[in-house]
């Protein structure tokens, strides 16, 4: 059971969430969209969201400032988050504005958003669930996203929240996270895309 849970943390891990909300945008839009437009997003965003990322991990792994990919420490959290938030500007002043997606625009927004609000709480010696922000904050756009292009995906919709409730049964196995942090990662998660909602809905 452990082994499996594992699997699911790293399969959901928040790495993954802007790619995979990039993805599921492209996946979802009935508007065209020409190849172009799609790799001239999914790839920078795949490169600056992954892979450098990733590059960063194993260079403070190597110096010692952070132990695993799961950041359990509060102290490990700090670097990474402050590199992800730049990541984000980059993508939202020099990728986006390149092959313009305003619903892409609106949920990096709201993920540097949430991204703020982690940082804030990190400040405060307050862990929050960062898995369960990316759970909730692609849970969210996708709701967003069927009500814009009022298009059926209840399907997905409810098999993403099982998910949602998976990776947050996982978290708490593996007791990465308490309930609240899990539930206060959740909830920045939705309400950081629910705040902007309003300027492209």
């Amino acid at each position: 059971m452990r082994h499996f849970l594992n699997i699911i943390s790293y399969i959901f891990h928040p790495l993954f969430v802007p790619i995979g909300g990039t993805v599921m945008y492209f996946l979802v839009t009935p508007r065209y969209s020409s190849l172009e437009i799609q790799s001239g997003n999914i790839l920078p965003i795949f490169i600056l969201t992954v892979i450098i990322p990733i590059i960063f991990f194993l260079i403070l792994k190597n110096l010692g400032v952070i132990h695993s990919i799961f950041l359990p420490t509060l102290k490990e959290r700090k670097y990474p988050l402050y590199i992800n938030a730049i990541l984000l500007l980059m993508i939202l002043y020099k990728v986006i504005p390149n092959n313009y997606v305003p619903e892409l625009f609106y949920f990096f927004l709201g993920l540097l958003t949430a991204t703020g609000a982690t940082l804030i709480l990190l400040f405060l010696k307050f862990k929050t669930s960062i898995h369960l922000l990316g759970m909730g904050s692609i849970l969210m756009f996708m709701v967003a996203l069927s009500i814009h292009f009022e298009i059926n995906i209840t399907l997905a919709i409810s098999v993403f929240t099982l998910l949602t409730g998976l990776v947050a049964t996982a978290r708490l196995y593996l007791r990465a996270h308490s309930k609240t942090e899990l539930l206060i990662g959740f909830l920045l998660g939705v309400l950081s895309q629910m705040l902007i909602l309003r300027y492209w809905l």
